[in-house]
């Protein structure tokens, strides 16, 4: 059976990718919306709770609105707060993301831990771009909240990097294209690679899996299987959808 938290209109929340900001719904709204696929998650058991400090999010957002260069994204308003959150709750030491573009996904999840907002502190909080032009961008976006290094960028493989990583990993997020045979399928090459270094109550977070379910087949079954996480829920925000797993 998929545990499943769908928002009553994701499929009319839509957000035009190449205006970042614009608001699409009363903020009373994103809140009460948010608040309820939190509650889905404690439900399951993949959250302890669903407590996160609203205004600290809002410092944050600020601060990516006023510096960050996002050309595109699909990551609307509902999608960031509830990435920040879940990075608030768990407050993993140590973050593998896969796949950061300009790096607005990355700083989603890292921003709970540093630059403007940051309600906790984190040791190692890494994003993952294959292509060196868009690694450099983010790094510079990431640069301008987080001087002090602790949210990095590496142009790399994320495979190589979740294989080769040195310590645990606390939360995994994956938004990343393999070759166009693979596309997002990509992503249980990447979890089964750091599989080993999730530790019980890691989470992993999995964008696409509604509009790219198709290709996230294999991925979904695994995290899915009770023998693998202890829960998944897929979270339908919008028409990308959030799969949020527990080990």
């Amino acid at each position: 059976m998929v545990v499943e938290f769908r928002a009553p209109d994701w499929y009319a929340y839509r957000m035009d990718y190449r205006r970042p900001f614009a608001e699409l719904e009363p903020i009373e709204d994103e809140i009460r919306i948010v608040d309820e696929a939190l509650s889905a998650l404690v439900d399951a058991g993949v959250l302890p709770h669903t407590d996160y400090d609203r205004d600290r999010f809002l410092a944050f957002r600020q601060a990516v609105q006023e510096l960050f260069e996002i050309p595109w994204t699909a990551i609307s308003p509902r999608m960031q707060r509830l990435i920040w959150a879940i990075n608030a709750i768990s407050q993993p030491a140590n973050m593998i993301a896969a796949g950061v573009f300009c790096g607005n996904t990355f700083i989603s999840n890292a921003g709970a831990a540093v630059g403007p907002g940051a309600c906790y502190e984190a040791l190692d909080l890494v994003g993952v771009e294959i292509r060196p032009e868009e690694a450099e961008r983010a790094q510079r976006n990431v640069r301008r909240i987080d001087p002090t290094g602790v949210a990095r960028i590496l142009a790399a493989d994320a495979v190589d990097v979740a294989r080769d990583y040195p310590a645990e990993i606390g939360l995994m997020y994956l938004d990343a294209d393999g070759t166009p045979e693979k596309g997002k399928g990509i992503y249980l090459d990447i979890l089964m690679a750091g599989f080993d270094r999730l530790p019980r109550g890691g989470i992993v977070l999995a964008h696409n899996s509604l509009n790219a379910a198709d290709r996230l087949a294999n991925y979904l079954a695994f995290v899915r299987d009770p023998a693998n996480f202890r829960a998944s829920v897929n979270v339908v925000l919008d028409p990308e959808g959030l799969e949020v797993s527990a080990k």
